[in-house]
C-alpha cells in the first residue's frame, strides 16, 4: 500500500487507522515518520489493534535510539522487530542491514548493523586510505562492484567516476558514499552524518547525528538538527535548532538542561554555541534533513538547489533563529 500525505491528517491517528483497516504485514517509513509520530504521542496508537505488523523497516535517515525505542518498545511492545538500514538511490538496495528472512542479528538501537551478504564494504581514512580501527572515525566505502549498484549517472559518465569511484586519490578504486562512520568491537557499522558534516572540535571528530540522537534522548525533544559552525578557539562548534513535544514550552532555562543533557551523555568535548527552538526543520520530501542548508544559512552563503525541499518556510524559521544566536 502507499499512502500519501502527512499523518496527521485528515487525523492525527491516520497511519495506525490505515494499518489496522488493511491488516498491513510490513511497514515502511522514515526516521522522520516516525519523530513525527512520536510528536504526536502514543495515545493516538491505543485502541488500534496493529497484531497484524511482521516487521518494520526504517531508512532516510539514521533510526535515532530514542525514536527506535519508542516504535520498537511502546507501540509495538517488543513484540516485532523494528529493523534500521542504510541503502542510497544508486545502490537500488540495502547495503547494511539485519537480514529478516536470513536470520536476524541481535538489535543495536542507532546502528544499521552488518553488511548485506554479497556487498563488501569497508571504513577507511580519507586522508591515509587505510583502514579504520573499532570506535575510528571514516569514509564509508563499497570496496567492489555488486548487482544493483548503478553502473554510471545519466548523462553524466565523468562525475561518476570522479566523484564516486576517484573520491580522492587515496581512496580510488572504491565506492565513496560520502557518509561517514564507524565500526565497533562487533563489526556494527554505525553512521554519523554525511562525511562534510562532521563536525571538528578541537581536534575531536564528533557526528552531527551523534550530537542529535543525544538531544532527542531528552524528553521534551521531539526532533533537531544540528550543524558545525566556524569557532576562533576551537575551529568549530555545534549550534541546534530544537523541535519540542507540542505541550513543552521553550525557554532559556530549557537551553541550559539541553546543553548539559548533551554534556552528560557525550562528555564535555561536545561544545553547542547554542540552541533555538523551531517549528519546523529544512528537509526533503523523503524526510532528511537538509542539514546543508542550516550551514549555508549560517555562513551566508547560497542556498544551492532547493528543489527537494519538503516546506520552504523552514528555511526563513532556520534563517530567523540563526539571526538570533548572532546577536
Amino acid at each position: 500500500m502507499l499512502y500519501e500525505g502527512t499523518p496527521d491528517y485528515p487525523r492525527d491517528d491516520m497511519i495506525w487507522d490505515v494499518i489496522e483497516r488493511n491488516k498491513v504485514s510490513a511497514l515502511w517509513m522514515s526516521p522522520t515518520g516516525v519523530r513525527a509520530l512520536m510528536k504526536m504521542g502514543i495515545d493516538k496508537v491505543r485502541g488500534h489493534d496493529l497484531s497484524s505488523v511482521e516487521r518494520v523497516f526504517c531508512a532516510g535517515e539514521v533510526l535515532n535510539p530514542a525514536a527506535w525505542e519508542w516504535l520498537q518498545q511502546e507501540v509495538f511492545a517488543d513484540a516485532i522487530p523494528v529493523i534500521d538500514h542504510m541503502w542510497q538511490t544508486e545502490t537500488s538496495g540495502p547495503v547494511i542491514g539485519n537480514p529478516y528472512g536470513l536470520g536476524m542479528y541481535p538489535i543495536k538501537p542507532g546502528s544499521s548493523t552488518l553488511a548485506v551478504p554479497g556487498v563488501l564494504v569497508d571504513i577507511v581514512d580519507a586522508n591515509t586510505g587505510k583502514v579504520c580501527g573499532p570506535g575510528e572515525k571514516g569514509m564509508f566505502v563499497i570496496k567492489k562492484p555488486f548487482p544493483g549498484l548503478t553502473p554510471t549517472l545519466w548523462g553524466e559518465v565523468d562525475r561518476y567516476r570522479t566523484d564516486y569511484w576517484e573520491y580522492v586519490d587515496t581512496l580510488k578504486g572504491m565506492y565513496c558514499s560520502g557518509d561517514g562512520a564507524y565500526r565497533d568491537e562487533d563489526g556494527y557499522i554505525w553512521f554519523i552524518g554525511r562525511a562534510d558534516e562532521v563536525i571538528k572540535i578541537a581536534a575531536h571528530r564528533i557526528g552531527t547525528i551523534e550530537i542529535e540522537s543525544a538531544l532527542i534522548s531528552h524528553k521534551d525533544v521531539t526532533e533537531c538538527g544540528v550543524s558545525g559552525v566556524p569557532d576562533e578557539l576551537r575551529g568549530e562548534v555545534a549550534c541546534a535548532f530544537v523541535v519540542l513535544h507540542t505541550d513543552v514550552e521553550p525557554s532559556e532555562e530549557l537551553k541550559k538542561e539541553l546543553i548539559k543533557h548533551v554534556r552528560d551523555v557525550m562528555g564535555p568535548i561536545v561544545v553547542i554555541r547554542d540552541i533555538e527552538f523551531v517549528r519546523l526543520l529544512p528537509k526533503t520530501r523523503s524526510g532528511k534533513i537538509m542539514r546543508r542548508v542550516m550551514k549555508r544559512l549560517w555562513l551566508g552563503e547560497d542556498l544551492g538547489d532547493l528543489s527537494t525541499i519538503e516546506d520552504g518556510a523552514s528555511v526563513e524559521e532556520i534563517r530567523d533563529a540563526i539571526g538570533k544566536m548572532k546577536v
